[in-house]
């Protein structure tokens, strides 16, 4: 993801960012750290749901996640049966992958297992990048990577702990929405603001 040479009175961001939606993301999420469990969970969901297909295809669904999967609450979500996933399946409003469906609910089980054990999936996860955000430098035109070192560990412990849909460029995507990395380009208004 780069940055473009935009309207001198517009902002330069990040050249992902062209439609409404995906600007209001860029401006107001992404990259920004993430410490709350619910919106971790979130993320860690919508991310995998977004595998194969475009962010943008998410974010247009995301408002149809959070009232079908209650606000993402992890508790709720790891409670649900066959007959309620069996539903999720006919909802247009939502990503319609029995796999990435039953996955959700597989997370949540295995997320509280993890607030079990360290108190929160917040210092859990954040262990990754050390506890803080991990800045990089990129410039117009770098080719920024699908996945990272730190990403390829998470995955591995996320499996190991019970987690679906968490492939290492699932993780790096995860990590950039919720400011674990911050990946806009040097320039970009969002670069120094994001951390």
């Amino acid at each position: 993801m780069t940055t473009a040479r935009q309207d001198p009175n517009r902002p330069t961001r990040c050249s992902w960012a062209r439609s409404e939606l995906m600007i209001r993301y860029h401006d107001e999420e992404w990259g920004v750290p993430v410490h709350d469990d619910r919106t971790l969970f979130e993320f860690l969901i919508l991310e995998g749901a977004q595998a194969g297909l475009s962010w943008e295809t998410i974010l247009n669904k995301r408002e149809n996640y959070r009232a079908v999967f209650d606000n993402f609450d992890a508790q709720r979500v790891a409670g649900y049966d066959r007959r309620k996933l069996a539903q999720f399946l006919k909802n247009p409003g939502i990503v319609r992958n029995r796999l990435k469906i039953a996955s959700a609910v597989q997370n949540a089980k295995a997320l509280q297992d993890v607030q079990k054990e360290y108190g929160s999936f917040d210092r859990y996860i954040w262990q990754f990048v050390n506890g803080a955000p991990r800045v990089n430098a990129w410039k117009p035109g770098d080719r920024i990577p699908a996945t990272s070192d730190q990403s390829d560990a998470m995955s591995k412990a996320l499996k190991k702990r019970g987690f679906n849909f968490v492939g290492s460029t699932i993780c790096y995507a995860f990590m950039q929405a919720v400011g674990m990395v911050n990946d806009h380009s040097v320039t970009c208004f969002r670069y120094s603001s994001a951390r």
